[in-house]
C-alpha cells in the first residue's frame, strides 16, 4: 500500500484464508499481482484500519498474519462503498488492481476496488 497510509504489522493476527477458487492470502495477492490484476480476488482478514469518505469510499485496511511488514505485503487495503470496524474480521471481495496510483502520494503495490464486505 502507500507507504504512509500503511498500518503497522498487529502482532498475533492469524486468519484462516477465504474458501473458493478467487480466495488468497494477504501475502499471495502480493506474490501473484501481476496473474491477478484486474480478476476478482476474495481476501478474509481481520480490519486493522477503517478511513471513511475519502475520494467517495471507505478505505478498509485488513491483515491475516502472513505477508512482511518490511517488504510491506503485510496490510491489504480495500475500498468500497461498505464499512467495517476496527477488529471485524471480514471477508472483502473486489477487483484487484496492481500498482494503483490515485495520484497525491497515494500508490499502492496491490488493492482491492469496489469491494463487497462480508462480516
Amino acid at each position: 500500500g502507500s507507504k504512509a497510509n500503511v498500518a503497522s504489522l498487529e502482532k498475533g493476527i492469524k486468519v484462516e484464508k477465504a474458501s473458493g477458487t478467487s480466495a488468497y492470502t494477504v501475502a499471495e495477492v502480493y506474490a501473484k499481482g501481476n496473474s491477478l490484476d484486474k480478476k476478482t480476488v476474495s481476501v478474509k482478514g481481520k480490519v486493522v484500519k477503517v478511513s471513511q469518505g475519502i475520494m467517495g469510499r471507505n478505505w478498509i485496511h485488513i491483515q491475516d498474519g502472513s505477508g512482511s511488514q518490511q517488504k510491506g505485503t503485510h496490510n491489504l487495503v480495500a475500498t468500497s462503498q461498505d464499512t467495517a470496524n476496527m477488529g471485524d474480521i471480514v471477508t472483502v471481495t473486489g477487483t484487484f488492481a496492481k500498482d494503483k496510483d490515485f495520484g497525491a502520494g497515494y500508490l499502492y503495490k496491490a488493492i482491492i476496488e469496489d469491494a463487497k464486505v462480508k462480516k
